[in-house]
């Protein structure tokens, strides 16, 4: 009985790439494999079909032969080896199958004397706003791990060296078919690492580091904003058998601040305005961020709310050479407490003897309250 030919079977045309006829088999395969087909001999008749039409064409010799020679090329001791060239389902694996679809089947060994990077540390610092506008050198104190010296990091004792995994050759992941899927997991031996130790350091145990606490010297630079990150190059943990070490990142946090507020580089202040100054003008000191003071010219008539600029007085706007942003003084116009008898008598004094043209903003708004209040009874 002839054989169907291979690209039929496969339901691609003779032209088709490799993406092409995986495609083609993946689907086939999937829809006729045994297990979805329990007790269907004709499905896994078909499976085997298509299993060694993909065997063959997806080698690229193999291709080449069948195309010139057609089925007789893996017959009789062709390429396919003296007993007729394909077994069956044996020959093409589902294990190996799955590898061939899901790229599964790249694993590699790793070299005995191989070192890896060691892992990135975090260490969160809080710093006042003044230090962020000034900055300042830091010490802090942080547990890590080092290269053991004994061992120069390999975790192997002296004269010894790590050696492949036997469970998993090397490789660091096992893996197992259950049904249809193939499932990979970590090597329980080497834990991942595809190497063991049999004669281990007698100081790390095999694990080619030892835990330290480290004090370092830290510059913060004047500027710097909440979330700002700092590294340092080499102060994380030991690498493995002898690697890198990884860095320390520094995150910085600003504590709050009772009367600045921050907006990058400009820094506000709400600042109570005496009634007074705010109604007839005048000139009042406040705080900067520095410590210093400085001057603001409080025009007449300033209403809470309104907002004075200051030049230069902000914080100092990081990697820029030197700049700084400013500093922004929102006025709280204040109302007058605690007034004497003839405080209250000069301030009703004065009421009676203002009009309306000295609270235009609150006139004005009870003629519009005025006008509405007409329109809804109507």
């Amino acid at each position: 009985m002839s054989k169907e030919d291979y690209y039929d079977t496969l339901g691609v045309d003779r032209s088709a790439d490799a993406a092409g006829l995986k495609s083609a088999y993946r689907k086939l395969a999937m829809k006729y494999h045994p297990d979805r087909n329990p007790g269907d001999a004709a499905a896994e008749a078909k499976f085997k079909e298509v299993s060694e039409a993909y065997d063959i064409l997806k080698d690229d010799q193999k291709r080449a032969a069948y195309d010139q020679y057609g089925h007789s090329a893996f017959e009789n001791g062709g390429m396919g080896g003296g007993g007729g060239g394909f077994h069956g389902f044996e020959s093409a694996g589902f294990s190996d199958i799955f590898e061939d679809l899901f790229g599964m089947g790249g694993g590699r060994r790793r070299d005995p004397n191989a070192s890896s990077r060691g892992a990135d540390l975090r260490y969160n610092l809080t710093i006042t706003l003044e230090d962020a506008f000034a900055g300042k050198a830091e010490k802090i104190a942080i547990p890590t791990t080092v290269s053991c010296d004994t061992c120069d990091g390999s975790g192997a004792a002296d004269g010894t060296k790590p050696s492949a995994c036997t469970t998993c050759n090397g490789i660091g992941k096992v893996r197992s078919q259950q049904g249809f899927f193939m499932v990979e997991r970590t090597c329980p031996k080497c834990q991942g690492n595809g190497l063991v130790i049999e004669d281990p350091c007698g100081t790390c145990h095999g694990s080619g580091k030892k835990k330290k606490n480290k004090t370092l010297d830290v510059k913060i630079p004047a500027g710097v904003e909440e979330g700002t990150r700092i590294r340092l190059s080499g102060e994380g943990k030991a690498g493995e058998r002898g690697g890198p070490s990884g860095d320390l990142y520094i995150f910085i946090d600003i504590e709050y601040h009772p009367i600045f507020q921050r907006d990058g580089s400009t820094v506000f202040c709400e600042m109570p305005i005496p009634m007074t100054t705010a109604t007839l003008g005048g000139e009042i000191e406040v705080p900067t961020i520095g410590g210093k003071k400085a001057k603001v010219k409080i025009t007449k008539g300033t209403q809470t709310g309104k907002r004075f600029k200051i030049h230069g007085k902000g914080m100092p706007i990081l990697n820029s050479g030197g700049g700084v942003g400013d500093m922004v003084i929102q006025a709280n116009v204040e109302t007058p407490v605690n007034l004497s008898k003839k405080q209250k008598e000069l301030l009703r004094a004065f009421a009676e003897e203002c009009g309306d043209d000295v609270s235009p903003e609150s006139s004005g708004f009870l003629n519009k309250a005025k006008e509405l209040w007409e329109d809804l009874t109507e």
